[in-house]
């Protein structure tokens, strides 16, 4: 199985800039582990089951809980496939090959 997720996850009682408490987030994503890809406006991640992307979102709240964050915005997509690995590279690798770029 492999399951990719689109999270965009940051505090909405906050203002300006939100990449400190991204960043936090984002430590949380880093030490699980999982591939995970780092986008101006989200970050996805490569799980082989969906318990462990849910089990991640989890932990990512309750960081934000423990900096202080009482309201907290989410957006969370999945792709589930039973079968492939190493989606997060070769999904844009096969867009690349129909429009003729070849990937380094």
């Amino acid at each position: 199985m492999s399951v990719l997720m689109s999270l965009s996850m940051f505090p909405t009682n906050t203002v300006g800039s939100k990449s400190k408490e991204v960043s936090e987030i984002l430590k949380i994503i880093k030490d699980s582990g999982l591939k995970y890809q780092l986008t101006s406006m989200n970050t996805i991640v490569e799980a082989k089951t969906l318990k462990e992307l849910l089990d991640l979102v989890n932990l990512c709240y309750l960081k934000l809980e423990e900096l202080g964050c009482s309201r907290v915005y989410a957006s969370i997509n999945f792709d589930i496939r039973t079968t492939g690995e190493d989606r997060i590279n070769s999904k844009i690798k096969s867009v690349e090959n129909h429009i003729g770029i070849v990937s380094k």
